[in-house]
């Protein structure tokens, strides 16, 4: 179903590439060691998880039902409008994040503020109706982020020191 997944990103103008290169940019300053193709696989592994492609495949279904102005109303004009208060397409972006804990729900709060590369082309207005989508894909580059955050082998570990 990960081969799937890709594909309805893809279908909606986003690739794992796009999804890497802000996961990199997330990663790169606290991990410089860090690959490319590690934030890929990261990506490729958040992914996989199949909790992560029903949000997904949820979020873009109702962008796609949108766009053919096919959801009753008030939520097609919600939709339309992109409404700032509406917060179901963060709400739903979180589903992904908190997969892997509180680094990830930061993260997706500092890509949900900046929007940068593929997220921001997203949230521009145009033909194409990305009310879930940019969330989505913030929350897929914060996970995945947080994945690689969390496998780091030189971050500090701790012992607890043995009870009295």
């Amino acid at each position: 179903m990960s081969s799937d997944m890709e594909k309805w990103l893809n279908r909606r103008g986003v690739t794992v590439g796009d999804v890497a290169d802000i996961v990199y940019s997330l990663q790169r300053p606290y991990n410089p060691d860090l690959t490319y193709q590690e934030c890929e696989e990261s990506v490729f592994a958040v992914l996989s998880k199949r909790e992560v492609q029903y949000v997904l495949f949820t979020g873009i279904a109702l962008d796609e039902l949108a766009e053919r102005k096919l959801l009753p109303d008030p939520l097609q004009a919600i939709m339309e409008a992109d409404e700032s208060l509406y917060g179901v397409d963060e709400t739903l972006a979180l589903g992904i994040t908190n997969v892997y804990g509180m680094i990830g729900l930061t993260s997706f709060g500092y890509l949900d503020k900046v929007k940068p590369g593929i997220i921001r082309k997203l949230n521009e207005k145009g033909q194409r109706v990305h009310v879930f989508l940019d969330d989505l894909v913030a929350g897929l580059a914060a996970a995945a982020s947080a994945r690689i955050a969390h496998q780091d082998p030189k971050a500090n570990r701790y012992k607890a020191e043995d009870a009295p």
